[in-house]
């Protein structure tokens, strides 16, 4: 891969893979490492990544090095959500640290369901799940938000 189709490829997905990524670590330095990392993966050159598909690779490449840095770090307690200061509206702000509070298997998909626009079937890929798995876990992490945010937003 060319340094031209690399820096292409970062500039179209690379705030993606950020949120992504930051949607499982909850830390701005955590979620640039391994941003940096899925990238540098990429530079290697032993990928072929499939027109069409590069956003879907790079995601589930994200997901994979989360999973690999947490397995050897544990640490899944995050500090205070500092993206949330930048959301002007109380709804909005409520919803994400909502979404930010799941449990990772449960935030996952939310993530790339609502904010990355991926089907469930497309989820079950990129995660490695079927899509049954995924589906549970998008209806569990519902009811859990609904819970969550009942007592906090009077529709």
């Amino acid at each position: 891969m060319t340094a031209d189709q690399l820096a292409e490829l970062f500039g179209r997905y690379g705030n993606d893979v950020y949120r992504f990524i930051y949607s499982y670590t909850r830390h701005a330095a955590d979620a640039e490492d391994v941003c940096q990392s899925v990238f540098c993966r990429l530079a290697e050159g032993r990928t072929e990544l499939e027109p069409g598909k590069e956003k879907a690779w790079l995601l589930q490449c994200a997901a994979n090095a989360c999973k690999n840095r947490f397995r050897f770090l544990r640490r899944w307690e995050g500090l205070p959500l500092e993206a949330a200061e930048s959301i002007p509206d109380e709804t909005s702000r409520a919803v994400l640290e909502a979404v930010l509070s799941l449990p990772m298997k449960y935030r996952a998909p939310v993530h790339l369901y609502y904010y990355e626009g991926y089907s469930q079937k497309e989820i079950a890929e990129i995660l490695d799940l079927s899509l049954t798995a995924v589906q549970t876990r998008m209806l569990r992490a519902r009811a859990m938000l609904k819970e969550v945010l009942s007592d906090e937003i009077t529709l």
